[in-house]
C-alpha cells in the first residue's frame, strides 16, 4: 500500500505522511495507553481489516513510533508498545479528542467503546487547575470497562483496570441497557446520582471538578 507524500516542506504534512493514514492514530491511542497484543487490537477496532491493521502496525514501526517488545512475565509472545517518539503523540492526541468530542452527536447503531478509548477521553477531560493540590485515587466502572485515575498533588496517573491498592473512592456507573459505556455516560450517572459509591463519597464532587471536560467527551 503506497503512503502519502503531499511534497510539503511542513511539520504538519510529515505527521500526517507517518500517521494520517485511517486507523492510525486510533492504533496509536490504544497504544498510549498500554502496550497491546496484535489481537488485543483487533478486538479493540472491531472494524479494522486485519490486512490494514497488519499493514499500519508495519507502516508505524518503520517510522519510528511502534516497537515490538517480548511481553512481560508471565505473559509470553510479543506486544506492540510506542516507542519514547510515538509517546510524544499524546499531547496532540488529547487535543484531537477535545475538539472531536465537541463534534460528536448521539451514538449510532454498530458505533464500539474501548477500555482504551475512554481512559483517552478521561484524560483529555483532565482539568489541571482543578486537580492542583489535590491527592486522591478513583476507580471507575461501567459494565465490563475498568479504569483508574490517581492524583497525586494535582498530576494524574489513569490506565485500564483496578486502581493500584485500594480506591478512595469506587465509582460504578449505572448504564441503561441501550446506552453506550462511554465515558459522556458516565460523568452524565455521576452528574445524576446514577452511580454506587465505595469509599470517601464526599470525592465525587472532587471527581467531577476535575474531570467534567469544558466541553462533551465522549
Amino acid at each position: 500500500m503506497k503512503r502519502r507524500d503531499f511534497g510539503q516542506y511542513c511539520g504538519l504534512a510529515r505527521a500526517l505522511e507517518l500517521v494520517g493514514e485511517r486507523w492510525a492514530l486510533l492504533i496509536v491511542r490504544d497504544l498510549t495507553i498500554r502496550p497491546r497484543r496484535y489481537t488485543d487490537l483487533q478486538a479493540g477496532l472491531p472494524g479494522i481489516p486485519t490486512n490494514v491493521l497488519a499493514t499500519r502496525l508495519k507502516e508505524l514501526e518503520q517510522a519510528g513510533v511502534v516497537e515490538r517488545r517480548v511481553a512481560p512475565a508471565p505473559q509470553r509472545g510479543v506486544v506492540y508498545a510506542l516507542t519514547p517518539v510515538g509517546q510524544e503523540l499524546e499531547p496532540a492526541l488529547l487535543a484531537l479528542g477535545r475538539w472531536g468530542a465537541a463534534q460528536l452527536g448521539d451514538p449510532q447503531p454498530g458505533d464500539h467503546v474501548s477500555a482504551e478509548g475512554v481512559t483517552l477521553n478521561l484524560r483529555a477531560a483532565f482539568r489541571p487547575a482543578e486537580a492542583e493540590g489535590v491527592t486522591a485515587s478513583f476507580e471507575i466502572h461501567a459494565r465490563d470497562i475498568v479504569l483508574h485515575a490517581v492524583l497525586t498533588d494535582g498530576k494524574l496517573e489513569s490506565g485500564v483496570g483496578p486502581a493500584p491498592g485500594k480506591p478512595d473512592l469506587t465509582i460504578t456507573a449505572q448504564i441503561a441497557d441501550d446506552e453506550l459505556a462511554s465515558y459522556r455516560a458516565i460523568i452524565r450517572a455521576a452528574k445524576c446520582g446514577l452511580v454506587d459509591l465505595a469509599g470517601r463519597r464526599e470525592l465525587l464532587e472532587t471527581f467531577l471538578k476535575v474531570f467534567t471536560p469544558a466541553r462533551p467527551a465522549s
